[in-house]
């Protein structure tokens, strides 16, 4: 019988606790849209990626918890990060709000057109929510859980094309040097899943997380995957974690996701 299994069994009632700090190296890609910088006429679309997150990290602190009592419990996770990209992006876009008032239309810009960008990110992720177990025993269990997230960014975007984006009028829509910023605090409310399955009769188990929400977001959705090993003060987890938003045609957020490995310590008391 597992360490936590045994607690479980000994303390049916009591209030059990895990901590887990971790570290996460994904990928990073999407686009960002901006609204009109000073001197142009449209909003820029900045593509992203694919980068790694650890060669934009200025710094980052990642850590989940969670407390149970009974079927009932209560969990949290909380990313905030410190980026800045340099060269890793590109304008692939702007929003021609001038030469058709009224119905803004994307233009497209070439490829080659960038020469240089800087996009600076700060941001937290925090989820909260509570779960209610439907199956646990010694080999598996399973969680419905429902709860909130939250998303709060801090962007600012500069760039460097090798001519303005005009309007066949010759009205500037980008020019060719600026720099835009955007902030935004996503709420979404989510439902998900989470549980775990013992591997044979050893110390591994496989263990599963997934949610999705809506909201300020068109949508938003994570799941993950992971391997864990026990130890008497608690597990070694080995994961894979994808996390993605989606705002409507308006908002910053255009397919971005965050998608890597990571790897954790959660510690039982």
């Amino acid at each position: 019988m597992s360490s936590a299994a045994a607690l479980a069994e000994e303390k049916p009632d009591a209030w059990q606790f895990q901590i887990t700090p971790y570290i996460w190296l994904p990928t990073i890609e999407g686009s960002l849209r901006y609204q009109p910088p000073p001197g142009g006429g449209g909003g820029p679309d900045i593509a992203l990626g694919p980068t790694d997150w650890l060669d934009l990290l200025n710094i980052g602190a990642l850590v989940a918890a969670s407390a149970k009592k009974g079927r009932y419990s209560i969990l949290t996770d909380a990313v905030y990060l410190s980026l800045t990209a340099k060269n890793d992006g590109r304008v692939i876009s702007v929003d021609d709000n001038i030469s058709v008032p009224g119905t803004p239309i994307r233009v497209p810009v070439n490829i080659t057109a960038t020469l240089d960008t800087r996009l600076d990110l700060d941001g937290l992720a925090w989820t909260l929510a509570g779960g209610y177990s439907i199956k646990e025993n010694e080999r598996s269990s399973i969680d419905l859980i429902a709860g909130v997230r939250y998303f709060g960014v801090d962007t600012t975007t500069s760039w460097s094309l090798d001519a303005a984006i005009t309007t066949p009028g010759g009205t500037v829509l980008l020019p060719a040097e600026g720099s835009t910023d955007r902030d935004v605090d996503l709420w979404d409310g989510i439902i998900g899943s989470r549980g775990h399955v013992r591997i044979g009769e050893g110390k591994w188990l496989a263990q599963y997380y997934v949610d999705v929400g809506t909201g300020s977001s068109d949508l938003t959705w994570t799941a993950m995957g992971a391997l864990a090993y026990e130890f008497g003060w608690g597990d070694v987890v080995l994961a894979y974690r994808h996390l993605e938003y989606d705002q409507d045609a308006g908002g910053l957020f255009q397919g971005f996701s965050f998608s890597g490995p990571g790897l954790g310590a959660r510690f039982r008391f």
